[in-house]
């Protein structure tokens, strides 16, 4: 009887062994999934490539050789439906000059973006709401949202926001790898404890005009401000969990539970040296710096001219070498992350096209392998419609129900 009792037990197993087998859907199953919902991607530094003298967002490129990850080719064949396309601009000189060329060189990249969408209309839509990515999905076409990553363009005028908001600008951060005029980042020396009274006014102009705030590069204190000052819930548009891997870019626990519990999100990246430990190689950083001080800006290079530095960074990357990150790192971050703060709180934000990047997610082509890890996972495909984008357009209609009524 206890034979029978055990014999019993063990084919029940079995059977619930064969069954999650079957659940767990075929490659092309999860694509067909992954295609159903709108993926966006909430951090893409690609406006940086449409100033280089002949790249075309419809060219489809290697990261190998031209270092670009994002394309419309690679996007199709990814299944990326769009997300929000960066005005980065580094920090420089905390001087009226300084931050007056600042103001105008986003002000130029923002053109930029626009003329890439008004140049391919048939392949791109700009979506000034949340309701207009589904649209802009539904004719085929992929979806372009603006954001700005570093307020050091408004520095000297937080009002500006309002005219980046004109252009399209629906989620602003605050700091860069320095300080600035409005916050303290998250990889300097704190200066302001959080937030400058210049960020604080910032956050209720950003809140009056509806844009969301994203908290991604400033401290742990401005995000602390943020969620209690802001009007409606912030993002982190690509960052890393701290209790996975202990970086000051990374959110720890307690943090990534607060933002939850505000209604905000928290988006992974793919930045290899703020998912895993990376060693200090002075001798590395010291030719890395060499060689930037030598190319200058890497936007106005020609052709011959990128592959001569991408040629130079690999004979780097040969003599000093470093660990790199994998997929099955970003995915830790990403586990924990949705264990932590739950399906409605947590999107994705690889970083592409800024330094994001890891062996076997390395462009764009490669966004689907995330819901087929997810699906396989036992994520639903109501799961992954969230975080996909359900959960980022959730943000950008609360924003949008709190913007002040025109005058």
């Amino acid at each position: 009887m206890i034979r029978f009792l055990f014999s019993t037990a063990a084919v029940a197993a079995l059977a619930l062994s064969v069954s999650a087998q079957a659940a767990t859907p075929t490659a092309a199953e999860a694509r067909k999934i992954h295609d159903g919902v709108l993926t966006l991607d909430t951090h893409l530094d690609t406006p940086a490539n449409f100033g280089r003298p002949g790249w075309d967002i419809l060219d489809r490129h290697d990261a190998a050789k031209d270092g670009s990850q994002i394309d419309y080719p690679r996007m199709v064949e990814g299944g990326l439906d769009g997300g929000f396309f960066a005005i980065y601009t580094p920090q420089g000189p905390r001087t009226p000059e300084a931050t007056r060329a600042a103001r105008d060189g986003a002000l130029v990249r923002g053109v930029e973006i626009r003329e890439m969408v008004a140049r391919h209309g048939d392949k791109f839509g700009l979506a000034l709401t949340a309701d207009d990515a589904a649209k802009i999905k539904a004719q085929g076409k992929r979806v372009v949202f603006m954001s700005v990553e570093n307020s050091y363009p408004m520095d000297g005028d937080v009002t500006l926001l309002s005219a980046f908001y004109a252009m399209g600008v629906r989620i602003s951060g605050l700091a860069h790898f320095k300080n600035n005029d409005m916050a303290d980042s998250a990889t300097d020396k704190p200066e302001w404890g959080g937030l400058s009274p210049l960020g604080k006014q910032f956050v209720a102009e950003a809140n009056r005009l509806g844009v969301v705030l994203d908290g991604s590069h400033s401290s742990d204190q401005v995000l602390d401000q943020l969620i209690a000052l802001s009007k409606t819930p912030v993002i982190l548009t690509h960052s890393g969990c701290k209790a996975v891997f202990d970086h000051p870019r990374n959110v720890d626990d307690e943090r990534i539970k607060a933002l939850a519990a505000s209604g905000g999100v928290i988006q992974v990246d793919a930045y290899s040296s703020y998912l895993i430990e990376t060693p200090k190689n002075p001798e590395r950083e010291a030719a890395m710096a060499a060689l930037m001080a030598k190319v200058g800006a890497r936007n106005k290079m020609t052709e011959a001219q990128r592959a001569a530095f991408l040629a130079e960074r690999n004979a780097i990357d040969a003599k000093y070498p470093v660990p790199k990150a994998t997929f099955e790192d970003f995915m830790n971050h990403l586990n924990h992350a949705l264990k932590v703060a739950g399906v409605d709180h947590v999107g994705i934000g690889l970083d592409f096209d800024g330094g994001g990047g890891v062996t076997g997610l390395n462009d764009a082509s490669d966004y689907w392998k995330i819901s087929q890890r997810l699906l396989a996972e036992g994520y639903s495909r109501e799961d992954l419609a969230k975080i996909w984008g359900g959960n980022v357009l959730r943000l950008l209609r609360a924003a949008e129900a709190a913007r002040a009524p025109a005058d």
